[in-house]
């Protein structure tokens, strides 16, 4: 098996951890090199890339995926609107609101119909497009489904081929629910981050 090899500045950076995210751990001996994937994170008609890093560039990473920095729209001091990366761990999910979606949507992700599987929370309108993280604008949705939309907007996760294929297990009337969602996005209240001072 031949690999690509690629630079980390190559690479946005800000994916690691966003729609880069951990899938398995490599591992390697003297009887040869071994990956390891999660259960349910297929290796198949993927491109494997081996990043070359210096030692500079694995502090690079190690600090991305410590603070998973994301990109988002602020609000400057006067008035203009830019964008800024800010920690992921800002993006913190009050409980009582992740368990009244996955009540709302009845322990399943809203995406594939699974039910027996660990959920999250998927925003609707991406955090990283200022989506807040607000009942109204969160799903419930396997860890799978998560990763594979990344940051896509919904309008486009709705005709991505993963998502016509997973969406066969659900129902017309749950189909029908989630293009209503469409319908729904312009109301959502986008969040802009302000600067302190």
């Amino acid at each position: 098996m031949s690999f690509d090899h690629t630079q980390l500045g190559k690479l946005p950076l800000h994916e690691l951890g966003n729609t880069l995210q951990l899938s398995g751990a490599i591992y390697a001996g003297p009887r040869g090199v071994f990956i390891c994937m999660f259960p349910e994170e297929p290796i198949e008609d993927r491109e494997l890339t081996i990043l070359d890093l210096t030692q500079e560039d694995w502090e690079k990473v190690l600090r991305q995926t410590d603070l998973m920095e994301t990109e988002v729209i602020t609000r400057s001091p006067d008035g203009t609107l830019a964008k800024a990366y800010v920690r992921k761990s800002t993006r913190h999910i009050e409980q009582g609101v992740s368990w009244n979606v996955y009540r709302r949507d009845k322990y399943k992700c809203r995406y594939c119909g699974a039910d027996k599987v660990p959920l999250t929370v998927d925003h609707l309108v991406c955090w990283e497009h200022g989506g807040p993280s607000i009942e109204k604008n969160l799903v419930a949705c396997c860890r799978k489904c998560n990763k594979m939309r990344g940051q896509m907007k919904y309008g486009e996760w709705l005709r991505d081929p993963y998502y016509l294929k997973v969406s066969r297990n659900l129902t017309e009337a749950e189909t029908a629910e989630n293009i209503a969602v469409l319908a729904t996005l312009p109301d959502v209240p986008l969040r802009v981050h302000e600067h302190g001072r």
